[in-house]
């Protein structure tokens, strides 16, 4: 993917509207000037969430999160920088031009791509009007999803439909629009053979699969009839748009919630998913009637690291899925698991209860995986020992997978005692594991797995008491350094005068005031986010370009993104009585911005020359030197203290004044 150039992300950011993009995952209100909202973060009852359509930030409240429609969405969405930047482009028609020309091959394979993408759009359109504006949609389709319960925003927002069973009619109407036939077979919604063309999905009720931001990427397709030879579910066939194991249906719906709730419920089927967010449980999706992939797991780790498997009581299905625990656990995640009632399952347990209901019921039957586990495989042999060690040794393989050290070691105790063992055979068994699988994998021993000498206890207790010694003595340095770089970036293109003796007063910009009164005294940013973003003035003064916060807003860092917006975030701002109805007016540090910036320079060069003088007195105790070093040091130091007693007396005329 080629870069995307600077003048093309200013486009980008000046056309598009944190407001409406914002508003399309938050129902925002008028707060003044702002716009407020409940927070997409985190499960708030007191909206805490402000929109700035006048800056165009957003800040979070409860969670700290605040910066661009940019970071928005790869907040939200888990995008990353120019993935966002693409989307805010297509959304809002920005042009982004391609440095590089692609090859012949890559054209044609970009066009077919996109082709699948509007065939697919055209298709899920299609099913949707067959089943809400014909007789047999209605008859058929419609009344299978109305007989299962789901409401008329629940069909639409998962845009639900039905295949006319008619043989060849999609195929007719995919032609007459003029789509290829051999892109319509490659994307799995016509077959032809002998000559006689199909539709693939006819006579089904239809459920869109979606890629994570939306676009459809194939199909499901359910018999509504009871013929066993008939299988009861279609899918897609896979093609370079649609990767079963890559995606987990449901994901674009829920994806906000997983998010906000820390948190993804993972069932089996298609309706499991549309039920469960009937009854307003949102973070939830599905890996389609198939085993669990690593590329799916991945998937969700993208937004939470806590996955809840939720299964029915079949137990044949249950022990063939333990491999998707291990799967799970081998990525680091927690992995806790609920069983529903015999007979039951997600779709028809949510339909049967309240909201709060299966909740509750969720929430008090999670069950860590060894407990699960334990009471599946050992329900037909309680007594047997032979059945029992192998149950443990399993367990201990599942375990055996977890990267984690610190996890590994809580769950050997959690074994032991479960299965009243010893801690250290259960160690052991989990060493022998271990070993082996790095001995396939021709890996070197992993650090992690040496025990650290018993000294270095000490050590890190030292070196963090040594840390938070540092930490105090800096913590004000600090704050000076963020006095700086404040005024810089709320302040730093605006011009000051400064007052000559026996001169004309000449007018500089802030951003040079601070960076000329630094650099005269080769003096040196130590908070590494605050040396960045003095660098970027530094480089831009050089260019003969005084940066704006705008400009640092369209960075790709995002720390620095996060920084300028809490700034803005932070303006208080007047209330419109005071000065309109009132005309009461308040003194801000703009109106003597001088006096506020040389304010801030003289503290950050007081703390440097402080620090320099406790150097130079901790080498007077340390050292104890004699004759001319001895000197030499009394009279740097008499220097400085001559130095601190100046700046002393500047900060005490500017504070007074």
């Amino acid at each position: 993917m080629s870069k995307i150039p600077p003048h093309i992300i200013d486009e980008i950011m000046h056309v598009s509207r944190i407001e409406e993009v914002i508003g399309d995952y938050v129902q925002l209100k008028r707060a003044g000037s702002n716009l407020k909202g409940l927070s997409p973060f985190t499960d708030e009852k007191t909206p805490s969430f402000v929109v700035s359509p006048a800056k165009q930030i957003f800040k979070c409240f409860s969670t700290g999160k605040g910066g661009t429609v940019v970071s928005f969405l790869m907040e939200k969405e888990h995008f990353s920088y120019p993935e966002a930047l693409r989307w805010l482009a297509d959304r809002y028609g920005v042009q982004i031009p391609e440095t590089a020309q692609p090859t012949a091959e890559e054209l044609a394979q970009l066009n077919e791509r996109e082709s699948f993408y509007i065939i697919n759009e055209f298709a899920k359109n299609t099913f949707s009007e067959n089943m809400h504006g014909t007789d047999e949609g209605k008859a058929i389709g419609l009344s299978y999803f109305e007989e299962r319960g789901f409401r008329k925003d629940i069909i639409e927002r998962f845009q639900l439909g039905y295949c006319l069973n008619k043989g060849d009619d999609f195929t007719k109407k995919a032609l007459e629009k003029g789509y290829k036939l051999d892109y319509l077979e490659k994307v799995g919604l016509v077959k032809t053979k002998d000559d006689r063309s199909f539709d693939f999905f006819r006579g089904r009720v239809i459920f869109p699969i979606h890629s994570i931001s939306g676009r459809v990427l194939g199909f499901g397709g359910r018999t509504l009839l009871a013929d066993k030879k008939i299988a009861k579910y279609f899918n897609s066939p896979e093609s370079i748009i649609y990767n079963k194991s890559e995606i987990l249906y449901g994901l674009y719906f829920a994806k906000g919630d997983i998010v906000k709730y820390d948190e993804c419920l993972l069932c089996e089927g298609y309706t499991d998913v549309i039920s469960m967010h009937q009854a307003g449980m949102q973070h939830v999706v599905s890996s389609s009637g198939t085993s669990l992939t690593k590329e799916q797991v991945k998937l969700v780790k993208r937004y939470t690291k806590n996955l809840t498997i939720l299964y029915d009581g079949d137990a044949a299905g249950i022990k063939a899925s333990f491999r998707g625990i291990d799967l799970i656990l081998e990525e680091g995640m927690n992995v806790k698991v609920v069983l529903f009632p015999d007979g039951e399952d997600p779709d028809s347990f949510s339909k049967t209860r309240s909201s709060s209901e299966l909740e509750d019921y969720i929430k008090s039957h999670k069950q860590d995986f060894i407990t699960f586990k334990a009471s599946i495989l050992l329900a037909d042999g309680v007594n047997d020992p032979i059945r029992k060690s192998e149950l443990i040794k399993e367990i201990v393989h599942s375990v055996s997978l977890i990267p984690d050290q610190i996890t590994r070691s809580v769950y050997i105790q959690e074994i032991a005692r479960q299965f009243e063992i010893s801690e250290s055979i259960v160690n052991n068994e989990l060493m022998r594991l271990r070993k082996s699988t790095m001995a396939k994998q021709l890996q070197e021993p992993m650090l992690n797995e040496v025990p650290l000498p018993k000294e270095s206890t000490n050590l890190l207790q030292d070196e963090m008491a040594i840390q938070s010694r540092e930490a105090g003595e800096s913590a004000l340095e600090i704050k000076h350094e963020d006095e700086i770089i404040r005024l810089m970036v709320k302040y730093g293109t605006r011009e000051v005068l400064i007052k000559q003796i026996g001169d004309e007063d000449k007018s500089t910009s802030v951003i040079e005031l601070i960076i000329q009164e630094i650099e005269s005294d080769d003096l040196r940013i130590e908070q590494p986010l605050y040396r960045e973003i003095y660098g970027l003035f530094m480089d831009g003064v050089k260019d003969n370009t005084l940066l704006s916060s705008s400009y640092l807003k369209r960075l790709e860092n995002q720390e620095i993104v996060a920084y300028v917006t809490d700034l803005e975030s932070d303006d208080s701002e007047l209330s419109y009585n005071w000065v309109g109805k009132y005309n009461i007016h308040t003194k801000s540090e703009s109106d003597n911005l001088y006096e506020s910036v040389m304010n801030a320079i003289y503290h950050f060069k007081l703390i440097k020359v402080e620090q320099h003088i406790q150097g130079l007195q901790r080498e007077l105790k340390e050292k104890n030197p004699q004759g001319e070093d001895l000197i030499l040091l009394l009279s740097e130091q008499m220097v400085y203290a001559k130095v601190r007693k100046e700046f002393s007396e500047k900060l005490g005329r500017i504070i007074t004044r």
